[in-house]
C-alpha cells in the first residue's frame, strides 16, 4: 500500500519479534492492576467492613468501570490462550499473529488511557481510585512495546490485505475450535447464505415474521433441541455448538439466530427446575419444534427489576391458576404455543421470593387474530430492528393455567429458576452479537472493495482499512471470550461472570462494527435499501436485551467485589 512513494508494509516489520512472549508477559501486569482496582473500589463501597449495595449505586461509574477493566483482563487472557493453542497446533499464521498483536496493542493502551464503556463514557484507572504510582505498574517494557508498536497502521493495512486474500474463509483468522464444531459452523453458514441472507432484508423492510418453512428447516437441522439431552429427544450437544450455530445464523439475520433462544431458555428452565414428568412431556416437543415457546417475564414498570413484578397468579378451588396482569417486550408471542410465565403467587410478598414460574399453554394466533386464547390480549410494539419475530405487549385477565404446569410443582421458586438460565442466555446473546458484528464486517468490506472514489477502491484508504481491521480484531476478541464462557458452562463451572463479560463486550463490538460499516457506506448506508441499515438497527438491541449494559456491569461488579 503506497503512501508518499513509500510502501508502509515494508518500511518496518509488521509483526513484532517474540510476539507470544511479549503478549504473555503483558497479561500479569494487567491482572495486577485489576487486583489493585478491586481493592480500591472495595474500599470505596464498603461500610463497617462489608460491601454496601447503596454505596455501589452511589459509586456506579467506578463499579461499572471495574467490570470493564475485568472484562479487558479476561479478554487478553483468552486471546493469549487462543494464540498459544494455535501456535502449539501449527496454526498461528500471519493473519492470526497480526490479529493477536493488534488486540494486545489496542486493549493495553485502552486499559492505560481509558476504556470506552459507551460512546460518551470513558473509564480511566484514576476513576477506580488508582494513584499514578500504581498505574506505573503498566509501564513494564513488554506492555510499552505492544502499546507503541502493536496496533500500527502497517499492521492494520497488512491485516486487511490478508483478509482480501483469504475472503473465502468463514472467519477472519482461525477460530481455535475443534473440527466437529467447524463442520457445524460450515453447515449453518451454508444455510444462512442460501436461505437467510437473500431474504432477510425483505423480511425486515416489510416487518414480516420469519416464514414457518425456515423454522421447519431449522427444526430438521436440530436447532431447537441442540443442547437438550438425548433422553429427552434432543441432540445433547455442547453449549459451544449452540454458540457456533447462533453466531452463523445471526450473521445471516439476528431474527433467525434468535429463534433458538426461546427454546434454549425454556429447555434450561425445565431441565433445571422442572419435575421429571414435566421434562418428559415438554422437552421432546421443544426439541422437535412441535411447540414453540416464548419468555414472558418483563412488565411495563419493572424493566430489569424482576423482583418487583406485579402480575399475579391466584390458585382456584380446582387446583389450577388464574393469571392477571400485564407484560411487555415479549418476543414471538403471537405464534407460540407455550409461555414461560413469571407471576407473583404470594400476594403478601414484595420481592422475588413470592414469584413462581409457569408453563402456560396458549393457542398460536394468526394475522387476523394473533391472541385467540381466552383471558389473553396483546398488541404489537413497532420496533427499529430485530423484527423477524415481532415484539408484543400482553394483557392477562384471569388467564387459566393448569395446576400441573407450575414449574417444579413448587411455589416461590420462579426467580431462582430464572436465574439458573441467565448463564446460557447471555452466552447465546454474546454469540448473536459476534454474528451481527461479522455481518457488519462482511457488508462493510464488500462495499469498500466495490466502491471507487478518487480513482481507487475505498479499501485502499488507510482509515477505511483501519476500520475493517479493528472490526476483525474485536470480533475475534469477543468470539474468544464467548467460546471461553461456553467452555466453562460445558465443564460444569459457574460462569455467570464470564458469560456477563462476553455479553457486555460482544454487544459493544457489534454496535461499533455496524456503525463503522455504515460509515464506510457513506450516504448509501443511510438508505433503507442497503443491508447495513438493517444491521445497524439489529445491532442496537444487543446492548439492551438479556441484561442492559449497565445492569450487566452492575452484576459483574457485585461478583468481583463480593
Amino acid at each position: 500500500m503506497a503512501h508518499d512513494g513509500q510502501d508502509l508494509t515494508m518500511a518496518t516489520p509488521v509483526i513484532l519479534p517474540d510476539l507470544l512472549k511479549l503478549t504473555g508477559a503483558a497479561v500479569a501486569p494487567v491482572e495486577a492492576i485489576l487486583e489493585t482496582a478491586i481493592a480500591r473500589v472495595k474500599e470505596t463501597v464498603s461500610e463497617d467492613g462489608r460491601v454496601s449495595g447503596k454505596l455501589i449505586e452511589e459509586n456506579q461509574t467506578a463499579a461499572h468501570g471495574l467490570s470493564w477493566l475485568a472484562t479487558y483482563a479476561q479478554s487478553l487472557k483468552q486471546m493469549q490462550a487462543w494464540a498459544e493453542k494455535l501456535n502449539a497446533d501449527g496454526k498461528f499464521g500471519e493473519i492470526e499473529q497480526i490479529i493477536h498483536q493488534i488486540a494486545f496493542g489496542e486493549y493495553l493502551w485502552q486499559v492505560y488511557g481509558g476504556i470506552p464503556m459507551s460512546q460518551g463514557e470513558i473509564i480511566r484507572l484514576q476513576d477506580l481510585g488508582l494513584t499514578q504510582d500504581e498505574m506505573r505498574g503498566l509501564m513494564a517494557p513488554d506492555v510499552m512495546t505492544l502499546c507503541t508498536e502493536g496496533n500500527s497502521q502497517a499492521a492494520r493495512m497488512r491485516l486487511v490485505e490478508l483478509m482480501q486474500e483469504q475472503a473465502a474463509n468463514i472467519t477472519v483468522g482461525t477460530s481455535g475450535l475443534d473440527e466437529e464444531l467447524e463442520m457445524i459452523r460450515e453447515q449453518f453458514r451454508r444455510f444462512a447464505v442460501d436461505r437467510v441472507e437473500p431474504n432477510a432484508h425483505e423480511w425486515h423492510l416489510k416487518d414480516e415474521l420469519i416464514p414457518m418453512e425456515i423454522i421447519e428447516e431449522l427444526a430438521e437441522m436440530g436447532v431447537f433441541g441442540l443442547t437438550i439431552p438425548e433422553e429427552y429427544g434432543g441432540f445433547g450437544l455442547s453449549k459451544a455448538s449452540m454458540v457456533v450455530v447462533s453466531e452463523e445464523l445471526s450473521r445471516g439475520y439476528i431474527g433467525v439466530g434468535s429463534l433458538g433462544t426461546r427454546s434454549e431458555i425454556a429447555a434450561e428452565l425445565i431441565l433445571c427446575g422442572g419435575t421429571e414428568e414435566q421434562k418428559q412431556n415438554w422437552l421432546p416437543k421443544l426439541a422437535s419444534a412441535e411447540i414453540l415457546p416464548t419468555a414472558v417475564f418483563t412488565e411495563p414498570n419493572t424493566g430489569s427489576d424482576l423482583g418487583s413484578l406485579r402480575t399475579r397468579a391466584v390458585k382456584t378451588e380446582d387446583g389450577n391458576w388464574e393469571v392477571t396482569g400485564n407484560k411487555t417486550w415479549i418476543t414471538h408471542a403471537a405464534r407460540t404455543h407455550v409461555m414461560t410465565l413469571l407471576a407473583r403467587t404470594n400476594p403478601d410478598s414484595s420481592d422475588h421470593r413470592g414469584l413462581s414460574m409457569f408453563l402456560a399453554e396458549k393457542t398460536p394466533g394468526t394475522d387476523e387474530n394473533p391472541f385467540p386464547t381466552e383471558g389473553m390480549t396483546g398488541g404489537e410494539i413497532e420496533v427499529l430492528g430485530y423484527r423477524g419475530m415481532k415484539e408484543y405487549e400482553l394483557g392477562f385477565d384471569r388467564f387459566k393455567v393448569k395446576g400441573e404446569n407450575l414449574l417444579g410443582g413448587e411455589e416461590g421458586k420462579g426467580f431462582k429458576q430464572l436465574m439458573e438460565t441467565f448463564e446460557s442466555a447471555r452466552i447465546q446473546t454474546a454469540a448473536r452479537a459476534v454474528g451481527v458484528a461479522q455481518a457488519a464486517l462482511d457488508v462493510g468490506m464488500q462495499y469498500a472493495i466495490d466502491r471507487k472514489q478518487f480513482g481507487k477502491s475505498l479499501i485502499d484508504f488507510p482509515r477505511v482499512a483501519g476500520k475493517l481491521a479493528m472490526m476483525a480484531v474485536e470480533i475475534m476478541i469477543a468470539r474468544q471470550l464467548t467460546y471461553f464462557s461456553a467452555w466453562e458452562k460445558d465443564h460444569g463451572h459457574r460462569c455467570d461472570l464470564e458469560a456477563g463479560m462476553a455479553k457486555l463486550l460482544g454487544a459493544r463490538v457489534a454496535w461499533a462494527a455496524a456503525d463503522n460499516a455504515l460509515q464506510i457506506h457513506g450516504g448509501n448506508g443511510f438508505a433503507l435499501e442497503y443491508t447495513v441499515s438493517r444491521i445497524l438497527c439489529d445491532a442496537r438491541i444487543l446492548n439492551i436485551f438479556e441484561g442492559a449494559a449497565e445492569i450487566q456491569a452492575q452484576v459483574i461488579a457485585r461478583r468481583l467485589l463480593s
